[in-house]
């Protein structure tokens, strides 16, 4: 199997809020509720917490409903609100979830914004326990299904692309994502601890045998030293000759119990600045907004919510430190919900989506989760207009679309299908490894019609090396094609660069280095989706292929092979640029469920 997959501490707290609020000392109950068990079949890379036995399917579906009852009436008022946050956080504390201060501070920071969307939203007992318990117990359709509008117009006639002319223009693009900067981080401290973020100076010392973080980084679930950052700025700026650059988010650390509005504002500011400083005036980066820049982590109200609740004070503080980058009416969608359009060159233009509107994280979308801030109907006019203009168009966002709400999903894979002509590229990142997802034609899946390039992070956690990513983009020429003909990961590779601070001596200036590049390791003429659909093939029928992909995909630092149910999985993940589909390849293969819940406990 893998090696044990990323664990990141929200979901269990969200599980909590939601679920766990039933056994509480409010209710008369005093019987811990726990999460349910890990997935048998499917082991990816996921950080094994303790073990928990209950499972909510052991609750009957009276009782479930009745407990959500009394929490409904419950939160009506804001004494017993407070009660529930106090349960949440023995609860957390009693399932050893975290370390008590962490507990603690987790509850104080995310209990008034979830309480309010709790009390906002259109949750009823029978979707509650349908989520809980079964589909036998109810319905959940709280993210019922919706659709978008497409214009009448028929969907062009598709012409497949062909490779460029050799000696034709090419755009060199830089792909930043996930930094996550720890302000924290301190050399010589422990790398395995209890919380969910090491290597920090609250993490102690390591005790016999066990590991200290290193100067450049650590292969734990520990992010990076600013120093770290700015090195791969300066190492970037040398190997210039940058285009244009895509950034799509992730700044702060995980240490998500213990942020506030000024540290993330702060932390967006001096990362802001370092990527302008290093990389010059001359170049432009277009950003997206992660889904670690808000506090609470995921919180991102739609426009709908306004005052002191909103996203408003990330948003613009965004604009502004954006602004050297961006023109007003970019600035101004940014504002509103996070999202902007902005024309790279004449021929193409770049779409910059807020995913958080389409993640389950995300609780605000319980009060209402249909096209969030109308972000995708907004896509379908950029679409049409750019396609009536002749443009194209690349997409940029931080969480890929195949791990979004289903109806986000679906609807996103639609408008991909109709504009396949017109949207050239799909970059996204978030998993913070090296992964696609294919798009198919609607009524066959057999052709492909697109590919979401999901980038490495440049932060370590967990178990990673430091990357970035640079696409080769067909140029700025008139019938350019705007699509991906190669890309390169390049690494620091944390046991050379570390290796001398035994001594005393860390290296100063650490060299990053080109890991692989995509047409040399896998043998292929270009990166169109045929391609990617051709390389997808070739990944089932030779196992050679698919391990060094495995290899790859973790930025070159892996102990184990991924056989038999792993590899299944991670095949379901690069065929399904939608949810459903990612769905409906779990039950294919039996896993009930299982797989799905894994993948989605990668989201950091």
């Amino acid at each position: 199997m893998g090696s044990p997959l990323r664990w990141c501490p929200l979901p269990s707290f969200l599980l909590l809020f939601g679920a766990l609020l039933v056994a509480t000392p409010l209710l008369g109950s005093c019987h811990p509720a726990q999460m349910t068990a890990r997935p048998g079949p499917v082991i990816l890379e996921r950080f094994n917490p303790n073990a928990l036995g209950f499972n909510w399917r052991n609750l009957t579906c009276p009782l479930c409903k009745t407990l959500f009852t009394i929490v409904d009436i419950a939160l009506l008022s804001d004494s017993n609100a407070e009660r529930v946050a106090r349960a949440v956080e023995e609860a957390c504390i009693r399932l050893h979830l975290a370390e008590e201060v962490v507990c603690h501070e987790i509850t104080e920071l995310f209990r008034d914004d979830f309480i309010r969307a709790l009390q906002e939203s259109l949750l009823w007992p029978s979707e509650a326990c349908a989520l809980l318990v079964g589909p036998a117990c109810g319905k959940f359709d709280i993210y019922a299904p919706w659709n978008i509008t497409l214009p009448k117009g028929p969907k062009p006639p598709v012409t497949p692309p062909s490779p460029p002319k050799p000696g034709s223009p090419q755009s060199r693009v830089l792909f930043l994502t996930d930094v996550h900067w720890d302000r924290e981080y301190q050399v010589g401290s422990a790398a395995d601890c209890k919380e969910p973020l090491c290597c920090r100076n609250s993490s102690g010392t390591p005790s016999w045998r066990r590991r200290g973080a290193g100067y450049w980084g650590t292969y734990s679930k520990c992010d990076l030293p600013l120093r770290t950052v700015e090195s791969l700025l300066e190492n970037a700026a040398r190997d210039g000759r940058w285009d244009w650059v895509y950034w799509t988010g992730d700044i702060p650390a995980h240490n998500i119990w213990s942020q506030t509005r000024d540290q993330q504002l702060m932390e967006l500011t001096v990362i802001s600045r370092l990527v302008h400083k290093h990389l010059g005036p001359n170049v432009t980066v277009y950003p997206a907004v992660g889904n670690h820049e808000s506090t609470p982590v995921n919180s991102f109200p739609p426009p709908f919510i306004h005052g002191n609740r909103s996203s408003g004070w990330l948003y613009a503080a965004m604009a502004e430190e954006w602004a050297p980058w961006l023109p007003e009416p970019a600035l101004k969608t940014l504002r509103y919900g996070g999202f902007y359009t902005v024309e790279i060159q004449p021929g193409l233009r770049v779409v910059s989506l807020n995913m958080n509107f389409c993640a389950r994280e995300n609780f605000w979308l319980m009060v209402n989760s249909t096209d969030p801030a109308n972000q995708l109907q907004w896509l379908v006019h950029i679409l049409q207009d750019s396609e009536e203009k002749g443009e194209k168009v690349h997409i940029i966002g931080h969480i890929p679309p195949g791990l979004c709400l289903g109806s986000w999903s679906w609807n996103y894979y639609h408008i991909i299908n109709r504009y396949e002509s017109t949207v050239t590229g799909q970059f996204f990142g978030h998993t913070h490894l090296d992964e696609f997802q294919m798009f198919y034609d609607e009524e066959t899946m057999t052709r492909a019609v697109g590919v979401a390039f999901v980038a490495p992070s440049v932060t370590t956690y967990v178990n990673l090396n430091p990357g970035y990513r640079v696409y080769i983009v067909d140029g700025n020429y008139k019938g350019s094609s705007r699509l991906v003909l190669d890309h390169a990961t390049y690494i620091l590779n944390l046991t050379e660069v570390n290796r001398p601070e035994v001594l005393g001596n860390p290296v100063k200036d650490p060299k990053w280095t080109l890991l692989y590049r995509a047409t040399e390791a896998y043998g292929l003429p270009t990166m169109f989706p045929s391609d990617y659909d051709l390389l997808l093939r070739t990944f089932i029928s030779n196992d050679r292929v698919f391990q060094k992909f495995w290899y790859l995909r973790h930025k070159g630092h892996v102990s184990e092979v991924c056989k038999e149910s792993c590899k299944t999985t991670i095949l379901c993940f690069l065929q399904s640029g939608r949810s459903d589909q990612l769905e409906q390849c779990d039950l294919i293969h039996g896993f009930q469920g299982n797989m799905v819940r894994a993948l989605r406990k990668t989201l950091c």
